[in-house]
């Protein structure tokens, strides 16, 4: 049985998800931005043989609890698009006074093996900004690409407007209409809905 667990976390509420797409084997942590003892605790509900972090793009509210989880659940990898390297490992990768720089942070790894999932390049809000396309839950994290009814922000560095929306039009709505669209804020959406109400597109 597949499940996907919702925690949000830290003061900019950004959406961690854990998915599992067969019980018992691996665990998928997407954006474990802040609160990794509340994450750790909603993984306990879980059984997994593995477990592996995937970072939609590396803006401190979305990597702030990277740490916490891979040492309490013995995470085997992080991953993250090579682009955002930089962007994960500045000192000015912060929102201070309210969000500090995150400490501490293992190596991510710039390939994964697609077996649970596709990635989609979807640079635009960050440049090595990615979703994850689980096709057989028929579901989308979007990180901070695409939210319902509007798109990530473009005015911080590395943000590009035209970027972001031809990375939406080219690789999200080339999807179904019915996949559903778990973003990094916010409430879930749809590829249809958005392809006929977000004012962006």
């Amino acid at each position: 049985m597949s499940r996907i667990i919702l925690e949000t976390v830290g003061m900019i509420e950004t959406n961690c998800y854990l998915v599992q797409v067969e019980d018992g084997h691996r665990l998928y942590i997407i954006d474990p931005g802040a609160e990794p003892d509340n994450i750790v605790k909603a993984a306990a509900k879980l059984k997994f043989d593995d477990a592996v972090i995937l970072l939609t793009h590396a803006h401190v509210d979305h990597i702030g609890g990277v740490r916490g989880v891979m040492d309490a659940l013995k995470v085997s990898t992080v991953y993250l698009h090579p682009a955002d390297l930089g962007l994960y490992n500045s000192p000015d990768n912060h929102l201070m006074p309210f969000v500090p720089r995150a400490k501490n942070l293992p190596v991510p790894v710039s390939t994964m093996p697609e077996t649970d999932f596709t990635i989609l390049e979807t640079p635009g809000h960050t440049l090595g900004g990615v979703c994850f396309y689980f096709k057989q839950l028929q579901t989308l994290f979007a990180g901070d690409t695409l939210f319902a009814g509007s798109i990530g922000r473009t005015d911080l560095p590395g943000g590009d407007m035209n970027t972001i929306l031809n990375s939406i039009r080219n690789k999200i709505l080339a999807l179904p209409d019915s996949v559903k669209v778990y973003s990094g804020h916010g409430p879930a959406t749809t590829v249809g809905n958005e392809r006929l109400n977000n004012p962006y597109l």
